[in-house]
């Protein structure tokens, strides 16, 4: 039997890993992570219905992807799984101006997605280095990549471009958008809960260690907070979103600091880490007494509101509001701020639904659907392989 797909999907401190069933509404056979691969690793799967969960060491030292790709294709291997392995699905964070949709890797599309590297420093090397590892450990197996960029290929020109010269914009210096993965997903889940409709006028909230809002009317991208890189839009856990240029001339100019020492900083050291100076995880902030932390949650959710109206604006109003992702998904309070923040658009949690675990937490009298649905960018590669395949 080979009729499964396995999903790859690859970050800087994690490689997270699905395998579904080639049909219909993608059975999900095994889902799991190698998380913390920086400091003390462990994987994890899903306990399923013929086998019991997983939560094992793999030490205290840092490894790298290529170590935890081992681990989870050894777990894969001695579960009989790996040889029922049809297709490989990979999120590929960037897919510049050329992809957007699932494409074969084949070399030529390799070699296109490398040069890209540097548009997504983070991720895009670790995503094409996982693509190697499985093409040696699957040589006969298709494999495809899936971008997360791509979702917002939709956006109307004038949210694509930015104020500069005409030749810099024909060079793709343009705002590409991310998190499309985790936005396409969210999209399918609003159609089967609205219908062609998928929710109207909807602003999606991905609130993770990365964060973006992404505009959509009828379930297609119209506008989003992050652009050419994923560095713009909200503070995010270690990214200083939005800023001025200024700031990054002078930093340059005046204050000497290196191109490396500059994105050292603006990626690694920034941020809800840099704001409050005692760490980038949301968890951790909320719960310390720390005034530092204080400000660096009240920054987040600041920004987080000034955004959502932006965001309206170009929708021309809201009618749905979705949280997703890490905080999006586990931080109540986050998002009954978020709402407090919205209510002028007519956004109203209920307090019990909000802390209770429901999909609808909005109030009986909110004008505004807010919703919270679990991210899956790796159900969602696995959909546009399914599709792939049926063309």
């Amino acid at each position: 039997m080979t009729g499964t797909i396995l999903v790859l999907n690859g970050g800087s401190s994690s490689l997270k890993f699905a395998l579904f069933q080639q049909r219909g509404e993608l059975p999900q056979l095994a889902r799991g992570s190698v998380s913390s691969i920086g400091h003390r690793p462990r994987l994890r799967v899903a306990p399923t219905a013929l086998s019991p969960g997983i939560d094992r060491s793999l030490g205290d030292g840092p490894i790298d992807i290529a170590k935890a790709f081992e681990a989870v294709s050894s777990f894969l291997a001695d579960s009989g799984l790996l040889r029922q392995v049809g297709k490989v699905g990979h999120r590929i964070v960037h897919g510049g101006q050329e992809f957007v949709r699932a494409t074969l890797l084949d070399e030529r599309t390799l070699d296109l997605l490398r040069r890209l590297e540097p548009l997504a420093p983070i991720h895009q090397e670790i995503n094409l280095e996982i693509v190697g590892l499985a093409r040696r450990l699957l040589p006969g197996v298709k494999q495809v990549g899936c971008f997360d960029t791509a979702f917002h290929a939709t956006r109307p020109e004038l949210a694509r471009l930015y104020g500069l010269p005409q030749t810099m914009s024909e060079q793709g210096i343009v705002s590409y958008g991310f998190h499309g993965l985790s936005y396409s997903h969210i999209s399918a889940k609003l159609r089967d809960r609205y219908g062609p409709s998928a929710g109207g006028r909807t602003i999606v909230a991905h609130l993770g260690s990365g964060a973006s809002l992404c505009a959509m009317k009828a379930g297609e991208s119209l506008a989003t907070t992050m652009g050419f890189s994923t560095l713009e839009g909200l503070v995010m856990s270690t990214r200083c979103g939005a800023i001025d240029p200024g700031v990054l001339l002078h930093l340059l100019q005046d204050r000497k600091l290196s191109p490396d020492e500059l994105s050292t900083l603006l990626y690694e050291q920034s941020g809800l880490l840099g704001v409050s100076g005692i760490s980038g995880d949301m968890q951790t902030l909320l719960a310390s007494k720390d005034p530092a932390a204080a400000r660096a949650v009240d920054l987040f959710v600041y920004r987080v509101g000034r955004e959502i109206g932006s965001l309206a604006a170009a929708l021309g109003g809201l009618d749905t509001f979705v949280f997703t992702a890490g905080i999006g998904e586990h931080a109540p309070q986050i998002r009954q701020r978020i709402c407090e923040a919205a209510a002028w658009l007519g956004v109203s949690l209920d307090d019990g639904l909000n802390r209770g675990g429901a999909e609808l937490v909005s109030a009986p009298d909110s004008r505004v659907d807010v919703l919270v649905i679990p991210a899956d960018e790796e159900r969602a590669v696995a959909t546009q392989l399914l599709k792939l395949e049926a063309v």
